[in-house]
């Protein structure tokens, strides 16, 4: 497990995958927990070179379909301007609405769930 990570996340990821008859490789797990531990958004290149470092025969096939399943289960974000990764901060849920606030200046990503926000965006999007 990564240093700093808290084990109660990847409890509730292990238990939510049990819940829905699909499974969490190590490989998986381990993206999972890279993409946790980074303070920022993280390309899929970026996640290999890390990966690389406790699985040194790991291949970009290797990071693309642990990031596919990840998303498919709604584990994580992709940031599309960035071509990144986010963890999602209610991944317990099968879907929800959010933003993404993307900083200009350093580039951190922040993941926004505004029940106000949301309905003032569907609202305007109905004009």
């Amino acid at each position: 497990m990564v240093k700093g990570l808290n084990p109660t996340i990847i409890e509730q990821i292990e238990s939510i995958c049990a819940e829905r008859g699909v499974r969490l490789t190590p490989q998986r797990r381990r993206v999972f927990e890279l993409i946790c531990s980074n303070r920022r958004a993280s390309s899929a290149y970026e996640l290999l070179e890390q990966l690389k470092e406790s699985e040194p025969q790991a291949k970009p096939p290797t990071v693309y379909r642990a990031l596919d399943f990840l998303l498919e289960q709604g584990f994580i974000h992709r940031v599309e301007s960035t071509n990144s990764f986010i963890t999602c901060c209610s991944f317990n849920t099968q879907q929800h609405f959010f933003q993404l606030l993307i900083c200009d200046k350093c580039g951190d990503v922040v993941e926004l769930e505004d029940e106000t926000l949301i309905s003032l965006l569907a609202e305007n999007a109905e004009k």
